[in-house]
């Protein structure tokens, strides 16, 4: 199989990041992240950047080879140490305000088999080092974007009966496309079209101002406070120049921040989750009193225990999420084993950190406002997918009325 004019379509597709998704302006820099596996989509992201006038585009080479045997040969003490290189080249791109594009392309289980405390230690301490940049992005500073690329790895993962490598690659590229929207005949009016549906969901939302948020599905059946004045928010995103840009490229969400002190009752997901090299599956989680009590995973139990109860403020919830189980992704059928893909498949939550902007006049808000107000501090963000075609959620207003907003996985509201 050779996917039809894959290289016009790599083009669009480039374009389409560097114009809707960080929206690179005259003056900018771009930081971008991408493996070295795609170096001919680097290249074109590059040309386009600077042909919109980007004064400088730095690159960060990945590799999933060199990324394993790091881990399996570096002490897990220098594995904690985070270089003053790396700590110098996050101030750079803060304090140029530099747009940041990664394209994610990984093998979901690139670090399969890694001592577990090497990977929670290790994440953990870049996490704790590198988090004046999580909150910059949490908080809209700068203009971010993930995107992804037909990795080889992870291409025959997902499509296991693929013919030959060849083919596995192509059918990954060819949903990249399709659920970016690069096929259209203009990408960018279909983005612009796309969004404004997601807009009009997330403004009825906004007008209700729930008190709760009550889940219930097989396996699950949960309570979630909200937090006063919360504000849902869809596709796009201004940051703190003004500047429109689109966060996730592909998206189907809407969503806010839930308040952290208040989730109560039982949840269980839907689709796997690639975390920290990792393929985790059926995890089952307890919420009492805001916390997690208790969580469980048929595959991936100690990854998944040491990100909960191994990092500050990661047994709290940071993100709730709304995808109708009929978004394209969801129809495909297809499990991609990567969050950016798989959260538009399915409702989510997220352990971990809020994002600022998911209540009114969060950006200028300390930390300690922050958490005053409902939203969660942390030194992590990971979502993880509960949603199905059997999941209701009402919304439950101050006065106790349940307004339905999901039944058996499609808008009711």
């Amino acid at each position: 199989m050779v996917l039809p004019n894959f290289k016009e379509n790599l083009a669009k597709y480039a374009k389409l990041l560097v114009s809707t998704g960080i929206n690179v302006q005259p003056g900018h820099t771009v930081a971008l992240t991408i493996s070295v596996d795609q170096a001919e989509l680097a290249r074109l992201i590059v040309k386009e950047a600077y042909a919109k006038g980007a004064v400088e585009v730095l690159v960060n080479w990945q590799d999933d080879v060199i990324l394993r045997e790091r881990y399996l040969n570096v002490p897990i003490e220098r594995l904690e140490t985070i270089s003053e290189q790396r700590i110098a080249e996050m101030n750079y791109i803060l304090d140029h305000k530099a747009s940041r594009l990664v394209v994610l392309s990984e093998d979901p289980g690139a670090l399969d088999g890694i001592d577990p405390e090497k990977l929670s230690r290790a994440t953990r301490a870049a996490s704790i080092a590198l988090n004046p940049m999580r909150q910059a992005t949490q908080a809209n500073k700068i203009s971010w974007t993930l995107g992804a690329a037909a990795g080889l790895e992870w291409a025959k993962k997902v499509f296991p009966d693929a013919a030959s490598d060849e083919e596995a690659v192509d059918l990954l590229w060819d949903q990249i496309f399709k659920t970016c929207r690069v096929y259209a005949d203009d990408p960018v009016a279909a983005w612009k079209e796309h969004e404004e549906r997601l807009v009009a969901k997330a403004a009825i939302l906004n007008k209700e101002q729930f008190v709760k948020l009550h889940y219930t599905a097989p396996g699950t059946d949960l309570t979630l406070g909200m937090p006063k004045n919360h504000l849902w928010e869809a596709a796009g995103s201004i940051n703190a120049q003004g500047e429109h840009f689109i966060a996730n490229m592909p998206t189907e969400e809407v969503f806010t921040a839930p308040d952290y002190r208040v989730a109560d009752g039982y949840v269980t997901s839907t689709k796997p989750l690639s975390y920290n090299g990792n393929i985790i599956e059926g995890i089952k989680v307890t919420f009492k009193d805001g916390e997690i009590v208790d969580i469980t995973a048929e595959k991936g139990d100690e990854v998944m225990k040491k990100l909960v109860f191994d990092n500050a403020g990661a047994r709290g919830l940071g993100e709730v999420a709304l995808v109708p189980d009929q978004s394209p992704i969801s129809q495909s059928g297809v499990t991609f084993f990567n969050t950016l893909f798989d959260e538009n498949a399915s409702n989510h939550l997220a352990i971990g950190s809020a994002y600022a902007f998911s209540i009114e006049g969060g950006v200028d808000m300390t930390n300690d406002e922050l958490k005053a107000a409902g939203l969660n501090r942390s030194d992590v963000h990971v979502d993880f997918m509960i949603g199905s075609n059997k999941m209701n959620i009402d919304g439950i207003r101050e006065d106790g009325t349940a307004v339905p907003i999901f039944r058996d996985g499609e808008w009711a509201i």
